[in-house]
């Protein structure tokens, strides 16, 4: 049984992070400057090799923490990448997940210490290897999943206005909304709460806040 396993030859497997964030403006990605060989200085996703001990969820929780200071983000798989030259140095099999944070509760010193950036997705810099594939089919799945559920408890401050949520659709979809039939379609999921606050900011009126129910929210997602 033991030969059957030592006549194949061994297949590293890593795990890759699209980290996305939302400044109230646009939709960002967190990139690194790669630190070693090859494409050393080149900008790159956060990612590393699957410990012996781990699964691939658990890797992608213990790179994400690293980079951001953050526990408990929320995490997807989005798939594997295998093309057998994807890596320079040897054959490398690559999970990617993508996940969602709020910008303002990650830890900066950390990101500076991995000389990490955020970067606009429409103004994102060339990647190494595969990275660039990568990011295109996280924002593939993020725009499927805006259209087909509620987004944005993990992106948005934990009080909102209903401006800052559409803002936050559009940039995820790249194209501007009604905001009568976005404003409909939103409260027809119920997952918002309501609340006896404005923001006062935006004019003398104000706007409403609002803030997610969050156990509705978790049953509405697929």
């Amino acid at each position: 049984m033991k030969d059957h396993y030592r006549a194949h030859k061994k297949v590293l497997l890593a795990v890759d992070c699209i980290i996305f964030g939302f400044d109230q403006d646009n939709l960002k990605i967190l990139l690194i400057k790669r630190d070693f060989e090859p494409e050393k200085g080149k900008w790159s996703l956060m990612g590393g090799f699957l410990r012996p001990d781990e699964t691939l969820d658990d890797a992608a929780s213990r790179i994400l923490q690293k980079l951001t200071g953050l526990h408990d983000i929320y995490l997807d798989q989005l798939r594997s990448f295998s093309q057998p030259e994807r890596d320079p140095v040897d054959r490398t099999v690559s999970t990617a997940y993508y996940a969602l944070i709020n910008i303002e509760e990650h830890n900066e010193e950390l990101t500076k210490k991995h000389s990490a950036e955020w970067f606009n997705v429409q103004d994102i810099p060339p990647l190494i290897f595969d990275h660039d594939e990568m990011i295109r089919q996280a924002i593939k799945r993020l725009r499927y999943k805006a259209s087909v559920e509620p987004i944005g408890f993990e992106l948005l401050p934990e009080k909102f206005t209903m401006r800052q949520l559409q803002k936050l659709y559009e940039a995820i979809l790249g194209q501007k909304l009604d905001k009568r039939n976005f404003i409909k379609k939103i409260l027809s999921q119920d997952v918002l709460i309501k609340l006896d606050e404005k923001d006062m900011t935006s004019s003398k009126k104000g706007s409403f806040l609002y803030k997610f129910d969050a156990e509705k929210y978790d049953r509405f997602k697929i």
